[in-house]
């Protein structure tokens, strides 16, 4: 086969790289972060990917107990929130708060959603949530100051567009949020409110004019939008809906959302390769590949990026117990990397500065890249072979050359993979027979093949640079790591 030639040079000016995948990360509930082994799987995932927020449905739901009626007197209790918030600063993390869903005592319906039964309905007087958000923020400010709080971006419901969330409508929803903003202000104008926290986009305009109209703050503007949301039909199966979807779906919507946005932060508060929370693709190589490209195209668009989640411990439906189940999650149950999880390993190491590297190639994409305090010892580039279901995809053959910055030559040139044969913990987990309840020496073996092992590779020295030969599998990630040293 011919190969592609690609070609970047460190001793080029680079360009910023946000990473905006960084700046937070969703979980899907938020009592689960009273467990103890979410919280375990969160420092993990915090240390090894960087994240700085994190986001939640459910903190007003009655299981947190924050707002109760006992004999005819309205109860607030804020311990459950203190001890969440107090785990995430302890660890260097901010929480992103998602005010929802509606205490069932200020609930203007019975209507719920999910296996823990968060109540979808507007409240019954639009002052008492008021007071609820008011009493919660000063609690916050007072108990962690308005200098930090002021850093965590405050979300008004969640997906109010689908029936599914919320039973009022676009009016009833406005109403919540101007309840909502005044609240927030009223403790300090510092505090950042944002939404309308809606799925496929929507809403944008219509929230932003009604916002201007009112006179109410909108400090950054925060949708969602799925790569399974471009056919819009709900009964399709995932993979003809990932099939059908246009190849640049995420950045075109983020690029329609980012001329919305009109000068504001733009964050997506939720994403992930499909929206549905149990689908095989989710475990495997192939989310690893379509992910990391999504999240690069859309690096100089957005200002957060968030995935939809970090851990398989979720429970919108029932808390499963198979390790491997198609879950949403970074890691599964027992914390275990999946294949997304290294390839956001893998572009993290592209640090803060980006190189050229151009790709004219139907499944082939490529990132150059080092984190500004390495500039001088170590280049990345990472490497990902990737398409849709149903659209042909081969191996390809790449020949990678890599200029050195000034003053430097390669030392060493080491390659990691994910693919079908590695970080492939799924597969291991079948190796040993797929138990629904592993063992510690089993969950061991899955960290074991999860893991990203950076093997030497053999390079040329050309036109003052080096070569190297790369094949890359269909559905695969790599990373180039090149050490360098100084010529003299």
């Amino acid at each position: 086969m011919t190969a592609i030639q690609l070609r970047t040079d460190f001793a080029a000016t680079p360009t910023p790289l946000r990473q905006p995948w960084q700046h937070v990360v969703g979980s899907g509930h938020a009592t689960l972060a009273l467990r103890a082994d979410w919280q375990a799987q969160l420092v993990q995932a915090h240390r090894d990917l960087g994240f700085r927020h994190v986001r939640f449905h459910g903190i007003l739901d009655d299981d947190m107990g924050t707002l109760v009626m006992q004999s005819d007197q309205l109860l607030y209790s804020f311990f459950n929130t203190d001890r969440i918030f107090d785990f995430l600063l302890s660890i260097g993390m901010k929480p992103l708060v998602e005010l929802s869903f509606m205490p069932r005592t200020l609930s203007s319906g019975g209507n719920i959603v999910f296996h823990y039964q968060g109540n979808i309905t507007p409240p019954k007087d639009y002052s008492q949530w008021g007071e609820l958000v008011r009493r919660i923020a000063q609690h916050w400010v007072d108990r962690y100051g308005i200098d930090e709080v002021a850093t965590w971006p405050f979300e008004c419901w969640n997906e109010p567009n689908l029936p599914a969330f919320w039973t009022g409508t676009q009016n009833d929803y406005f109403k919540l949020y101007k309840s909502t903003a005044l609240a927030l202000k009223s403790v300090d104008p510092r505090l950042e409110i944002g939404g309308p926290v809606t799925s496929e986009n929507a809403w944008l305009d219509d929230f932003l004019a009604w916002c201007g109209k009112e006179g109410l703050p909108v400090d950054f503007l925060s949708t969602h939008y799925y790569p399974t949301d471009a056919l819009g039909a709900t009964n399709t199966d995932t993979v003809s809906q990932l099939a059908g979807a246009p190849r640049g779906v995420m950045r075109e919507r983020a690029l329609e959302a980012r001329a919305a946005a009109a000068g504001r932060p733009l964050y997506y508060t939720e994403w992930n390769i499909t929206s549905n929370p149990r689908d095989s693709m989710h475990d495997s190589s192939f989310c690893a590949a379509l992910a990391a490209r999504i999240v690069m195209s859309v690096d100089d668009v957005v200002d957060a990026y968030s995935w939809w989640t970090f851990t398989d411990i979720f429970e919108e439906n029932y808390l499963p117990s198979v390790p491997y189940h198609g879950g949403f999650g970074l890691v599964n149950l027992y914390g275990v990397p999946k294949p997304v999880y290294r390839a956001l390993q893998m572009l993290r190491e592209l640090g803060d500065e980006r190189f050229a590297l151009e790709v004219d190639h139907p499944t082939v994409v490529a990132w150059a890249g080092r984190p500004q305090a390495m500039a001088d010892a170590e280049a990345s580039v990472v490497l990902v072979n990737q398409a849709m279901p149903r659209h042909p995809i081969d191996t390809e053959a790449v020949r990678l050359h890599v200029a050195p910055p000034a003053g430097r030559r390669a030392h060493r040139v080491e390659v990691a993979r994910i693919d079908a044969d590695h970080a492939n913990p799924e597969r291991a987990w079948h190796e040993i027979g797929s138990p629904e309840y592993p063992s510690p020496a089993q969950v061991a073996l899955l960290f074991d093949a999860s893991t990203l092992r950076y093997e030497p590779v053999q390079f040329e020295a050309v036109d003052g640079g080096i070569e190297l030969a790369l094949d890359l599998a269909p559905q695969s990630a790599q990373h180039v790591r090149v050490t360098w040293e100084a010529t003299a």
